[in-house]
């Protein structure tokens, strides 16, 4: 029989910590509904698919709040140009993704009858957000004082509301700390439940994917959902205000040309030999050369012994191309 006094909202990643945490609360039979977050970096370690497969066998409602596109969009990535708290080891801003979330959720307290949000942030697992005095300031930050409960790290921390009402057994929580996921992993074989690889998988902590986001945020002051998506495939180069995006590899060819009419981006493809799909968004007469020809530099052309291809009415003759200059153009090393 389920708490009557206590219904949590449950932030789920659709990793193992949160996975854990809606078992813990359903042995203190609290009622429950997920909240899962779909990001345009990425969710943490999976997918959306991961959280909501769970939830239905646990019998549980999920709602999800989805980032990627409309009103919330524009305001997730307001928050990841101007951080109030900063960013970690690339264009992470951990903290202020966390009080961003927990604000959304909140906000969703009172229409779902939700007493308190619980998490499954682990004290001392990650570096930037989740130190005791970052997550006091995420706490403070949300506006959920007293009202944000991490049962896996409960007894380190100070009583919450749900506890001192006896919501939930204070005694039944956990006391886990650190990097180690060694006492989660005996909880999950305990539990039976599956779970992903440990980490996270915010493309905002690659370095390089950072570099491409940096370069977008620098020359367009407003950004699509298609062009995030964009900055997941292929080569990335830049000339003037122009964007050349050469693929890497069939499955980008074929991304890449699904999303050139949304991004009014020129399409350019050998059809002498096989070679990459390239987007140029942006056709003055000297990008519209340098597309060319990193297309015809990537191409088969000098395997095939081809010393000559065309495409968009541009003859490109491989020997004239200058591969330094070509690489100058490039925004980031890798990716």
């Amino acid at each position: 029989m389920a708490n009557k006094h206590a219904k949590a909202l449950v932030m789920l990643s659709g990793g193992l910590d949160s996975k854990l945490v809606v078992k813990l609360l359903e042995d203190l039979k609290v009622s429950m509904l997920g909240i899962h977050f779909n990001l345009p970096f990425g969710s943490g370690c999976c997918k959306q698919l991961c959280s909501w497969k769970f939830m239905q066998t646990e019998g549980l409602p999920m709602k999800i709040m989805d980032c990627t596109k409309g009103r919330l969009f524009k305001e997730y990535l307001n928050i990841i140009k101007k951080p109030k708290f900063g960013y970690g080891s690339g264009l992470n801003p951990c903290i202020d993704c966390r009080i961003f979330m927990l604000k959304k959720a909140a906000s969703l307290m009172k229409k779902y009858k939700a007493s308190f949000i619980a998490t499954g942030e682990v004290l001392g697992e990650r570096p930037m957000s989740q130190h005791f005095k970052a997550m006091m300031l995420v706490e403070k930050e949300s506006g959920l004082k007293g009202r944000l409960l991490r049962p896996l790290s409960a007894k380190l921390l100070a009583e919450t509301i749900p506890e001192k009402k006896k919501w939930v057994d204070r005694s039944k929580l956990l006391d886990i700390q650190g990097r180690s996921r060694k006492k989660q992993i005996e909880l999950a074989n305990h539990y039976k439940i599956t779970y992903p690889s440990p980490g996270g998988g915010c493309l905002l902590c690659e370095k390089e994917y950072a570099k491409k986001l940096i370069d977008l945020f620098k020359n367009q002051k407003e950004i699509s959902p298609r062009e995030i998506e964009l900055l997941k495939l292929g080569r990335h180069f830049r000339i003037g205000k122009s964007k050349i995006v050469v693929g890497r590899n069939l499955q980008e060819n074929d991304a890449l040309k699904k999303l050139a009419e949304s991004l009014k981006a020129e399409v350019f493809e050998c059809k002498e030999v096989v070679g990459p799909t390239t987007l140029l968004i942006g056709k003055d007469k000297e990008s519209r050369q340098k597309a060319a020809e990193l297309t015809a530099f990537y191409s088969d052309a000098v395997k095939e012994g081809i010393s000559e291809v065309s495409m968009n009415k541009i003859k490109i003759r491989l020997d004239k191309i200058n591969k330094d200059s070509l690489m100058k153009l490039r925004i980031c090393k890798k990716g």
